[in-house]
């Protein structure tokens, strides 16, 4: 059992270090020997915890992703908050993290277009990765109408819409290099505000 969690201690370190190699020199530029040196590891010991920097970096999204996504199930699961102010919650948090996160938001733009050259399925993988996102957001609506607390709207078009939101923040950030998201987050409270019924 040991060697199992020192195994899985050693991948997180992994992951923390090739993540910095990202950030630093991008997704193309990174290499696994960097990563490896890093690590402080060989490239053949670094080839038992991962196959190729693309596991690396994939597994690393996921691993951030899901953190995220337990923190919104907290949030979705809190019996004492509103429908509308769990939506609040969930999208003014996905907000702070795209902001704590902006220097790894660069590498997955980064990244994006290299399989938008290399690849170029980048709309279904971006898809396939946003799909539980927006499923969650959409269910929070429907729960928001049917408790009576929202008023009765096109759900697609109010997930378009925080979507929509969601994706601006990341354009703002990695793009256009602001420094905040906070006037997103304006507008997502003015929407909900405006959806909200009473």
């Amino acid at each position: 059992m040991s060697i199992v969690v020192e195994h899985e201690k050693r991948r997180r370190e992994i992951l923390e270090k090739a993540l910095d190699i990202f950030m630093e020199e991008g997704f193309e530029n990174a290499t696994f020997q960097k990563i490896a040196d890093r690590c402080g590891i060989t490239r053949t010991t670094l080839y038992i915890y991962f196959k190729n920097k693309r596991e690396i970096f994939n597994y690393s999204i996921k691993q951030l992703l899901g953190a995220l996504e337990w923190d919104i199930s907290g949030v979705r699961d809190n019996k004492e908050l509103t429908c509308p102010d769990k939506l609040l919650r969930v999208i003014s948090l996905i907000l702070e993290r795209l902001e704590e996160n902006r220097r790894l938001l660069r590498v997955i733009l980064d990244f994006l277009l290299y399989l938008s050259k290399n690849d170029g399925e980048v709309e279904t993988k971006v898809r396939r990765r946003t799909l539980r996102l927006r499923h969650i957001i959409a269910t929070m609506v429907i729960e928001g109408i049917r408790s009576g607390e929202i008023k009765a709207v096109n759900v697609r078009t109010a997930d378009d819409l925080f979507y929509s939101l969601i994706e601006s923040a990341i354009f703002r950030l990695v793009v256009l290099k602001r420094p905040s998201a906070g006037e997103l987050k304006q507008a997502v409270e003015l929407t909900i505000s405006q959806m909200r019924l009473a």
